[in-house]
């Protein structure tokens, strides 16, 4: 069979095709480099993308560390703050300390020097009272001594002279007794009788005598009386407040000090112990009132639980009998809950569940559904322009038809997200290879 060789079609020359020229290669070749440019535009698209997301990363990872620099600066602040604050309070504590020991130790001091004083006081007090009674005994004694020698003086009876001896001397000798009846804490009331027995009979031979012996007088006997029972008494007081102090039986001072003392500690407790009882029973009215109330609020909730929710109120009184409770808790109204309607929040049924779960899957479904069309986020970096009317005049006209020069950086570019998602939008599928028969 002979091949045929078509030169003219319709009187003009038909162009032979080229020697080794095949269109399946052609479009294998074309295919592929569509492909590669695919790949390499996905490859630079997700290039891209890493870079933006290590950019971004790398800008959280600055602010990160900026904030966790910022808040270590805030935190030592803090601590420093908290620590000169430390510092100053054991300062104050230690100063308040020292000049409360300091205090302390004046105190004791002030007081240790006032007891000295009032000692140094007492012992010449003491003194002075001491050694003024025994003059007043010896001055007494000076005066009642001769009068009493002048009645007792007797030529025939020369003996009856030591009798004035004998009975100031019992005096004396007495008072002497009960200073050591005293020191030795023995009993000073015979001893005291015994001076004032003598006393009275010397003072009763000085008045008897001074009326009677015209020889001594009347203001003799009675200057006699009173020195011989003057002196035996003033002795007896000293002896008697040396003795009440070694016994330790307060004064009458210190006994109306301790009675004063006694009556006020008395108003302070009676006092305290109203206070007691006040706040005792105004703490029972608060109990009994929050009693009150705790009752109300759990009748209010017995009545709506019982209104609201009958089947869940009917299991809940079972088990509330069933525990010997004496009305319904929050958890047996819990456990009931969860018997009746299998959830464990409490006011949850299933048709709320249901209702919830329907509500949060139509919600994840519009806020995660990709947008498209005018209110997508790609196409809305370049708003549509309006089509332009064909009978409008042409724009041109005015610089001679000739369009102006447009340079790199005149418009605004779009986002780098955008042409991205753009550029894979547009994007053809590669063709799948197929190798063509061969002729």
């Amino acid at each position: 069979m002979t091949a045929t060789s078509v030169e003219k079609v319709n009187g003009a020359s038909l162009a032979q095709p080229e020697r080794g020229f095949d269109a399946v290669a052609l479009a294998e070749a074309e295919a592929i480099r569509t492909r590669a440019e695919a790949e390499a535009a996905a490859l630079r698209t997700e290039a891209a993308g890493k870079a933006e997301a290590e950019k971004v990363r790398a800008v959280e990872e600055a602010e990160k560390l900026r904030l966790a620099n910022e808040k270590q600066r805030l935190r030592l602040e803090k601590d420093q703050v908290d620590h000169d604050a430390y510092v100053a309070k054991k300062e104050a504590e230690a100063a308040k300390s020292r000049a409360e020991k300091e205090k302390a130790e004046q105190a004791d001091v002030d007081q240790a020097a006032s007891e000295e004083q009032r000692a140094k006081e007492q012992e010449r007090s003491e003194n002075l009272w001491k050694w003024g009674a025994r003059g007043i005994y010896l001055v007494g004694l000076v005066i009642a001594a001769p009068v009493q020698f002048l009645a007792f003086w007797d030529r025939e009876r020369p003996f009856l002279v030591a009798a004035p001896a004998l009975l100031e001397g019992l005096a004396l000798v007495l008072a002497c007794g009960a200073a050591w009846a005293v020191a030795h804490r023995r009993d000073v009331l015979p001893y005291r009788i015994g001076i004032m027995a003598g006393a009275l009979i010397a003072a009763g031979i000085n008045l008897w005598h001074g009326i009677t012996d015209p020889a001594i007088g009347l203001n003799a006997g009675l200057i006699g009386t009173i020195a011989s029972l003057g002196g035996p008494i003033v002795l007896m007081a000293y002896e008697h407040g040396i003795a009440q102090k070694v016994d330790g039986i307060p004064s009458l001072r210190e006994r109306r000090a301790a009675a004063r003392a006694k009556a006020e500690a008395d108003a302070a407790r009676e006092k305290t112990r109203s206070e007691k009882q006040a706040a005792e029973a105004k703490a029972a009215a608060d109990k009994a009132a929050a009693q009150k109330r705790a009752e109300e609020e759990q009748a209010r909730k017995d009545v709506d639980r019982k209104a609201s929710h009958p089947d869940v109120w009917e299991v809940a009184d079972a088990l509330r009998a069933a525990r010997g409770s004496a009305f319904v808790t929050e958890q047996i109204w819990a456990e009931s809950w969860l018997l009746v309607t299998g959830c464990k929040t409490v006011g949850i049924r299933a048709e709320i569940e249901a209702q919830s779960r329907a509500a949060q899957a139509h919600m994840r479904t519009v806020t995660e559904a990709p947008i498209f069309g005018e209110l997508s986020l790609v196409n809305s970096q370049r708003p549509s322009r309006p089509k332009k009317d064909p009978n409008a005049p042409d724009g041109r006209r005015n610089n001679g038809g000739t369009p102006p020069v447009r340079r790199p950086g005149d418009s605004q570019p779009n986002s780098p997200l955008a042409r991205t998602q753009a550029r894979a939008e547009r994007t053809p599928e590669p063709a799948k290879n197929s190798r063509p028969n061969a002729n």
